[in-house]
């Protein structure tokens, strides 16, 4: 017989009803061990064909589910261990250690990969549009200008630009149509045009044009970074010639864009300014990064980012100085028939 003020008896103020994640605990230890100290088969925990996404209770589930995370970390952890020792035991003998898996080591082999003995290639690099250049016939000398009416975002970055490649100037483009804008650059010996269009108030495209043959490349722009938005940046760069750097471009393409970018700088970097330029690309997109060395002892060396900093994707490749109308394309992207494969790359 319960009395009426007994809290252990069945009135309803007494229970207190228990959370999955409490029953859980109860059932099993930290341990793993179920009440009594018995250890329970693992085929009770996991049986065969068992999914924990299967689990109702939200609470459960998610217990299951990092205890099972930290049982595989453990897992891994020995078997690292293990083939550590190994290793260490066998000594000289011990087998080279295994590659990983890359999209980029696994890539698509592409015809046009240019052989640095190719006889072939060296005639074309030796009487393409960037011959003189190359030949040290000329020096480079950039305008740098925007779409009509830019906002302060493209501006800022126009300005940062010019700190970046050495003689290059800034002018504004007060309604001239590019076909206008050309004719009067190369009467007054510039090289290369640069022309940073934007969409809603954010620069989304770049078009590099060399001067007065051509070529004229268009680039897709995406995750530009202004200096003031880059974290631990350096103090502004000087205004010494910076070294260039040049990652992956290995086709005939890639080559072509290549020495596109290479053009914009002068020879004879002045590496007393410790200021480099990167080019890197990777899986077809090019990252712009500009640093300057922090040599801190005579085996130490760090780097500092200056900016600014932003991503490159090749749209198309035209013949001759830019005409959107009667150009000629040498190559343009078409998504549909040339991203068939994740592995295929075309610089």
């Amino acid at each position: 017989m319960v009395k009426a003020g007994d809290k252990s008896g069945g009135g309803k103020k007494g229970l207190k009803r228990k959370t999955a994640s409490e029953e859980l605990q109860e059932t099993v230890s930290g341990d793993g061990t179920a009440e009594g100290g018995v250890q329970p088969p693992k085929s009770a925990a996991f049986p065969p064909g068992f999914s924990i996404s299967e689990i109702k209770n939200k609470q459960r589930r998610h217990l299951m589910f990092t205890r099972w995370k930290q049982q595989q970390r453990k897992e891994k952890l020995a078997a690292k261990k293990k083939l550590k020792k190994e290793r260490e035991a066998l000594g000289d003998k011990a087998p080279p250690k295994p590659v990983p898996k890359t999209i980029d080591n696994q890539r698509v082999y592409d015809e046009t990969t240019v052989d640095p003995n190719d006889e072939e290639v060296a005639y074309d690099e030796a009487t393409d549009e960037f011959a003189s250049y190359f030949n040290r016939q000329t020096s480079p000398k950039i305008l740098i200008t925007t779409s009509d009416r830019p906002h302060g975002r493209t501006v800022r970055l126009c300005e940062q630009l010019s700190t970046v490649i050495p003689n290059s100037h800034v002018y504004y483009r007060r309604g001239l149509a590019l076909k206008k804008i050309i004719p009067q650059c190369i009467s007054r010996d510039f090289t290369d045009l640069i022309v940073i269009n934007e969409d809603r108030k954010t620069p989304n495209g770049l078009i590099l044009s060399h001067l007065p043959r051509g070529p004229t490349a268009h680039f897709k722009m995406s995750s530009v970074r202004l200096r003031k938005e880059i974290k631990r940046k350096g103090k502004e760069p000087t205004e010494h010639i910076p070294e260039v750097i040049l990652n992956n471009f290995t086709t005939r393409l890639g080559h072509s864009v290549g020495r596109m970018f290479a053009s914009l700088f002068p020879h004879d970097p002045q590496f007393i300014g410790r200021q480099v330029a990167t080019f890197h690309n990777q899986r077809d997109y090019i990252f712009f990064r500009f640093h300057r060395y922090i040599f801190k002892s005579e085996k130490k060396v760090g780097i500092q980012e200056l900016g600014p900093r932003f991503t490159l994707k090749l749209r198309s490749l035209q013949k001759g100085t830019f005409d959107s109308k009667y150009g000629e394309y040498e190559w343009v992207h078409k998504p549909r028939e040339m991203d068939t494969s994740r592995r295929k790359f075309h610089l």
